[in-house]
C-alpha cells in the first residue's frame, strides 16, 4: 500500500509584475492608514498638514518686516501643525495593524509594516540630503537626520512591537522617556564635545544633525498614541453612540491633564538634578545645554524679536520642541483637539464643504507634505503679511486641485500613498501565497492522517484474522 496520496491544490496566481500592474482602486489610495468611520482623524490630518504648509511657506516667503509673525505664531501653534501631524500619523498606524490581525499571519503583517516604514524613512532621508547648520548658518550635506517623514516611518515599525506591551507598561515607559530624555541628551552633548566616541555615536543616532524630531523624547509618542489608538479601534468596532461618547471623554480628560502637567509640573534642568524648573519657565539658547544645535526650535525666539514693538525675554519650556514639558503639553493638546473635532464630526455628524475638503486633504496628506516643498523656491523674502495670506491660501488651494487631478485623472500613480498601497499589495500577495501553502501542507497532513488510520485499521483486521485462525486451530 502506498503511504502517499497526491492531492492537487491550485496554487497558481498572476506573476508579481502583472499583479502590480493591476489598477488600484482610488479609495484604497485615499484610505491608506485611515480609520474608517472615524472621519475626524482624516479631518485633523488635513488641518495639520495645512498648518505645516503655512509654517514652511511663511518661513520662506515673508519679508524681513513681517518674519517676526512667523516666529510668534509658529511657536504658539506648533501643536496644530507638525506635532499634531506626527501624533495622528503614529495613531493611525494602529489601524493598519489591528485591521489585519486574525486575517493575515503575523509575519505578513510585520513585513508590510516594516516595508512601509523603511520606505518612509528612505523618503525622509532623501529630503534631508542638504540642510542648514542652525548655529553657523552654513549649508551642510546630511546623511541621516530626524524629520517628520523619517520619524513617522520609524514610528510605524516601533509601534508594531510596542503593541505587545500592556497599556500600563506603555504609560510608565512613555513617561520615563519624556522625563529623562533631556538629561540623557545633555549628557551625550557634553560627552560629544569632550571627544568621547561613545557619546558621539549615540548623540548622532538619538539627536542627529537635524534635531527637529529627535528619537528621544519623541519616541514616547509611540507609547502614548498606541494606547489611544486602541481605544479608537475598540470604539470604532462597537460603532455605538455610547462608545463614541466614552471615547470623547477619555480623550478630552486626558488631554486637559497632560496640558496642565506640561505647563505646571517641574522637570530637571539639564544635568543639574538639584534644580527643577516648571513648564512655564523661560529659556534662551544660552540657558539650555546645547543651545540651538540641540533645540533649534529656540531660533523662533530670535525671529519673534525681529520687530521694534516689544522684547520677548525667553521661550517657555512647554513651547520648546523636545523638552519634557513640551512633550506632555503637545500630546495633551493633540488629545484635546482630537476630542473636540471628534465630538462635532463623528458624534454630532457635522458635515459641509469645508469639513469634506479637509478630510480629502487628510487622505492625501503625505503627498501634500512632500510636493509643497517643490514650490517654496519660487519666492524668498517677498511678501508682507497681508499679501502673504492671500498668496498662501491660493497656494493651498492650488495644491488641493493638483492632488485632485492627480488622484481622479491619473489614479494617484506615483504618489506616496500609491507607493504605500503597492507595497501593501506585495505583502498581501505574499500573504495569499502563505495561505495557499498552508492549505497545501494542511491537506497533506490530513491525507497522511487518513492513510495512517487506514493502515492501523488494516493491521487491526489482520491481527483479528490471525487470532481467529489461532482459535480455530
Amino acid at each position: 500500500m502506498t503511504s502517499e496520496i497526491e492531492i492537487e491544490i491550485e496554487t497558481e496566481s498572476p506573476p508579481l509584475f502583472n499583479y502590480l500592474k493591476q489598477e488600484i482602486p482610488l479609495e484604497d489610495i485615499k484610505d491608506y492608514a485611515s480609520p474608517k468611520r472615524i472621519s475626524s482623524i482624516d479631518f485633523l490630518k488635513g488641518f495639520a498638514i495645512i498648518f505645516v504648509i503655512l509654517a514652511h511657506t511663511a518661513q520662506a516667503w515673508l519679508d524681513n518686516d513681517s518674519i517676526y509673525l512667523y516666529g510668534l505664531l509658529f511657536a504658539l501653534l506648533d501643536i496644530l501643525g507638525p506635532s499634531l501631524f506626527v501624533f495622528l500619523s503614529a495613531l493611525s498606524v494602529i489601524f493598519s495593524i489591528k485591521r489585519k490581525e486574525g486575517i493575515l499571519p503575523q509575519k505578513i503583517i510585520r513585513n508590510r509594516i516594516f516595508t512601509r516604514g523603511i520606505v518612509m524613512i528612505i523618503i525622509g532621508m532623501m529630503t534631508n540630503l542638504v540642510g542648514i547648520d542652525p548655529v553657523t548658518g552654513k549649508i551642510i550635506v546630511i546623511v541621516f537626520g530626524w524629520n517628520i517623514i523619517t520619524f513617522i516611518g520609524f514610528s510605524q515599525i516601533f509601534s508594531y512591537y510596542i503593541l505587545k506591551l500592556k497599556k500600563s507598561r506603555r504609560i510608565l515607559i512613555g513617561i520615563l522617556i519624556i522625563v529623562f530624555s533631556p538629561i540623557l541628551r545633555a549628557f551625550l552633548f557634553e560627552g560629544k564635545d569632550a571627544g568621547n566616541l561613545i557619546c558621539i555615536f549615540f548623540h548622532y543616532i538619538i539627536t542627529s544633525p537635524t534635531p527637529h524630531l529627535t528619537l528621544l523624547p519623541w519616541v514616547s509618542i509611540c507609547f502614548m498614541s498606541t494606547i489611544f489608538g486602541e481605544y479608537i479601534f475598540e470604539a470604532m468596532n462597537k460603532g455605538t453612540e455610547d462608545a463614541y461618547v466614552g471615547l470623547f471623554r477619555i480623550f478630552f480628560i486626558w488631554g486637559i491633564v497632560l496640558i496642565l502637567v506640561g505647563i505646571f509640573a517641574f522637570f530637571p534642568n539639564g544635568l543639574n538634578f538639584t534644580q527643577w524648573q516648571p513648564g512655564w519657565a523661560l529659556q534662551t539658547p544660552e540657558s539650555v545645554v546645547g543651545g540651538l544645535s540641540e533645540y533649534p526650535h529656540l531660533d523662533l525666539l530670535e525671529i519673534a524679536n525681529k520687530q521694534d514693538f516689544f522684547v520677548i525675554p525667553g521661550m517657555p519650556n512647554f513651547l520648546i520642541r523636545g523638552t519634557s514639558a513640551n512633550m506632555f503639553y503637545n500630546q495633551g493638546a493633540a488629545l484635546f483637539v482630537i476630542s473636540i473635532f471628534f465630538y462635532f464630526i463623528d458624534i454630532k455628524n457635522v458635515s459641509n464643504d469645508f469639513t469634506n475638503m479637509l478630510i480629502y486633504y487628510g487622505k492625501v496628506s503625505l503627498s501634500l507634505f512632500l510636493i509643497h516643498f517643490l514650490f517654496l523656491p519660487i519666492f524668498f523674502d517677498q511678501f508682507s503679511v497681508s499679501l502673504f495670506l492671500i498668496i498662501v491660501f491660493c497656494y493651498v488651494g492650488f495644491l488641493g486641485i493638483l492632488m485632485w487631478v492627480w488622484m481622479e485623472n491619473f489614479k494617484g500613480v506615483g504618489s506616496p500613498e500609491w507607493l504605500m498601497v503597492q507595497l501593501g499589495r506585495i505583502g498581501q500577495k505574499s500573504g495569499e501565497a502563505v495561505k495557499k501553502t498552508s492549505k497545501k501542507v494542511y491537506a497533506k497532513i490530513k491525507k497522511r492522517e487518513k492513510v495512517k488510520k487506514m493502515e492501523d485499521f488494516m493491521k487491526k483486521l489482520s491481527k483479528d484474522d490471525t487470532r481467529k485462525e489461532e482459535n480455530v486451530n
